[in-house]
């Protein structure tokens, strides 16, 4: 039954913080929507922090430990690919059953979903240890970053389970409503890695001095911690998905379900990332300041827009919720209510970076080009945050519905097929140089924001099974 008033918004963030037994398949939508929400961007906005913070310890200890970090990054892009992509499903599966009241079939999807997960993480783990100096000479490394960085990269690929796990458990907590729980997780894990990651680089205290080598080892911690604490909410039976380690057996039928979905879900991922590199490299023809531009241009733009992806993830949940309980309606309203909610924000967003685009770049660089150079790129991109914010939330509804496969195709189209020959074109063609591949961003992403939500209005998404 509906509440008999509604709550104030500063009832809703506590609600939210506290952790909710809400059934959002039912009462206020813009209520649910702030409550899933709030803890995801608080999530996001944890992730951007230990970015920064660890990016500049490490920093300290020369060109051949940021390059080292750079390579292994790039090599973990793939599992992270997988573990997003393995996400998706699980997200989608686990929250279609709670939307059903199948609590226990949510629960037998989230152990085949960490089945799945260990499957994929053990070997990953054990190949990148004994191949790391390969991995990174393959990546471009030369011989003192591979010195520095091996035993850096060995120890980040064995932590490959925590990786893995640490996706698909919040994963599962998302799904099933608790975002307070997945919060609490990522906190935890960033909180140890903040904490850790300078005592162990630079030995304080007690700590030993382990430089490149104690960051890998931070960082290992700290998502170690973080899967343990989601562990014990899991089989505790403190959230509402409740693992038995009776479940903790292979069901191939779910499993194969599970697997169909990721893969899809893992291209999406791939295509996005991919298409970001093609830019790169169109920019790089025009010199290290153009390069240099749009990389701290993009730094500040995706640190900015992480915690809208709280509301898309917030959106996804009530989809795939709202579907298993025979709402589709619902579904749909909540995704143009969590859209409204994030073009708000991100024009706000991108209002600040139009205004003071100049001063923003003056922080991180004295070069004059590149502050020009940056300053255009991220006025011309932040123009696009009106789009941004449909496109994001459109597509993740899609995610969360549990078809992958349609926003993987409009990735595919707009990003591939578009984006990169736009930014060629109007760069080299054109004429236009380096602003012809900035421009091409939010021309890319106006086209992607409007299919996507044209396929949205088709409806096709709400009959899809899984």
């Amino acid at each position: 039954m509906e509440a008999a008033s509604p709550q104030s918004l500063w009832d809703s963030i506590r609600e939210a913080l506290r952790g909710s037994r809400r059934d959002h398949t039912a009462g206020d939508l813009g209520h649910s929507i702030l409550v899933l929400a709030i803890p995801m961007i608080l999530e996001m906005a944890m992730e951007s922090l230990f970015a920064i913070v660890d990016a500049y310890f490490v920093s300290g200890l020369g060109t051949d430990a940021v390059a080292a970090v750079a390579l292994t990054e790039s090599l973990m892009a793939l599992l992270y690919g997988l573990a997003i992509g393995l996400s998706m499903a699980a997200t989608a599966m686990v929250a279609r059953r709670i939307g059903e009241k199948d609590e226990k079939g949510a629960s037998v999807a989230a152990a085949q979903a960490i089945l799945l997960g260990l499957f994929l993480a053990v070997p990953i783990a054990i190949l990148g240890f004994i191949f790391a100096p390969n991995l990174l000479s393959i990546m471009g490394g030369q011989p003192s970053v591979i010195a520095t960085g091996v035993n850096f990269t060995r120890l980040i690929f064995c932590g490959s389970v925590s990786i893995f796990l640490l996706f698909l458990n919040n994963a599962i907590l998302r799904g099933a409503g608790d975002a307070a729980y997945a919060m609490r997780a990522l906190w935890i894990a960033n909180i140890l890695n903040i904490a850790l990651n300078p005592c162990l680089i630079l030995g304080l205290g007690p700590f030993p001095q382990l430089g490149l080598l104690g960051s890998a080892a931070g960082t290992t911690i700290g998502r170690a911690s973080g899967v343990i604490f989601q562990l014990w909410i899991l089989f505790g039976g403190t959230s509402r998905v409740h693992l038995h380690w009776s479940e903790m057996r292979v069901r191939w039928d779910i499993l194969t379900r599970l697997m169909r979905v990721s893969v899809t879900g893992i291209v999406q991922f791939l295509i996005s990332t991919a298409s970001w590199m093609g830019l790169i490299r169109i920019t790089a023809t025009f010199g290290s300041a153009a390069l240099a531009g749009y990389m701290l241009a993009i730094r500040m733009v995706i640190f900015a827009i992480l915690p809208a992806w709280g509301l898309c993830n917030a959106a996804a949940t009530l989809v795939g919720q709202n579907l298993g309980a025979g709402k589709p309606e619902r579904s749909e309203q909540a995704v143009y209510r969590a859209g409204l909610y994030n073009m708000f924000f991100l024009g706000a967003i991108g209002l600040f970076f139009v205004i003071f685009a100049e001063p923003l770049m003056h922080i991180f660089s004295h070069d004059p080009e590149v502050i020009r150079l940056g300053s255009i790129c991220l006025r011309t991109i932040s123009f696009g945050n009106l789009f941004y914010a449909w496109g994001m939330v459109g597509m993740q509804a899609f995610n969360g519905a549990g078809d992958t496969m349609t926003p993987t195709i409009i990735n595919f189209i707009c990003l591939w097929m578009l984006q990169i020959p736009i930014a060629w074109a109007l760069s080299h063609a054109g004429g236009m140089g380096p602003t012809g591949v900035y421009t091409a961003v939010p021309i890319a992403q106006a086209i992607l924001a409007a299919v996507a939500m044209i396929m949205f209005r088709r409806g096709s998404w709400k009959r899809k099974k899984i």
